[in-house]
C-alpha cells in the first residue's frame, strides 16, 4: 500500500516442498486479500532447493511489496531430521525478507490458529474455512496458502509492530492465551 493509510503484510508458511504465501492489506480493522499461493522450490539437492525457495520468496516480495512479514515458527516433530529441514526452509524465507529490509515477526502454529479460529488446536480445514470467511474469498485457499494467510491475519490482529498485544503477564496454555500465575 503506497498511500500510507494502511500496511501490506506478507504471511509465509515455510516448507521444502511448498512454501505458502499470503498477502493482505490492513487498513484500520479491515483486511483485504491481495494475493496468495505457493512457492515450489526446484532442484534435487538441499542447497539448490533452498536457493530456489529464497529466490521464489524474493520474487513474491518484489511483486507485492509488503511492508511487514509474518512467518510461522517451527514446531518440533517426532522426526528430528524433518524439524531440521523445516528450520532450513524457514531460514531461507526469513533471509529473503531481511535481504529486502523487511521486519519479520514469528508466530507459533498455536498462536496463529488461536487468532484465526479461536482454538489453538484447530485442524487445517477449519483454518481454511475461517480464512475464507475473514477475507470474504469466493472459495477456500489451498492448505499452504491458507496457513500463510492465517499467519498474516494473526499479525494484523495484534502482532508485533501493529498495535501489538500487551503480553506482560500472559502465556499460552493449550492453545489459548491466559494470565500467567505468580
Amino acid at each position: 500500500m503506497r498511500d500510507g493509510a494502511g500496511v501490506r503484510i506478507l504471511g509465509l508458511d515455510p516448507g521444502l516442498r511448498a512454501t505458502g504465501f499470503g498477502v493482505l492489506d490492513r487498513q484500520g480493522p479491515r483486511l483485504a486479500h491481495v494475493a496468495s499461493g505457493c512457492v515450489r522450490p526446484t532442484g534435487t539437492d538441499l542447497p539448490e532447493r533452498l536457493k530456489s525457495l529464497f529466490e521464489g520468496v524474493a520474487e513474491v516480495i518484489a511483486a507485492w511489496q509488503p511492508a511487514q512479514v509474518a512467518v510461522e515458527k517451527v514446531f518440533v516433530n517426532v522426526n528430528p531430521q524433518s524439524t531440521l529441514l523445516l528450520g532450513q526452509a524457514r531460514g531461507a524465507v526469513i533471509c529473503a525478507a531481511v535481504t529486502h529490509a523487511l521486519p519479520v515477526a514469528e508466530y507459533t502454529a498455536l498462536q496463529v490458529k488461536q487468532a484465526v479460529v479461536g482454538n489453538g488446536h484447530a485442524d487445517k480445514v477449519q483454518v481454511q474455512h475461517m480464512v475464507q470467511r475473514l477475507l470474504t474469498l469466493t472459495r477456500a485457499p489451498g492448505a499452504d496458502a491458507a496457513d500463510a494467510l492465517a499467519c498474516a491475519i494473526c499479525h494484523a490482529h495484534g502482532g508485533q509492530g501493529l498495535g501489538a498485544l500487551a503480553t506482560t503477564g500472559l502465556r499460552m496454555r493449550r492453545g489459548r492465551i491466559v494470565m500467567a500465575q505468580s
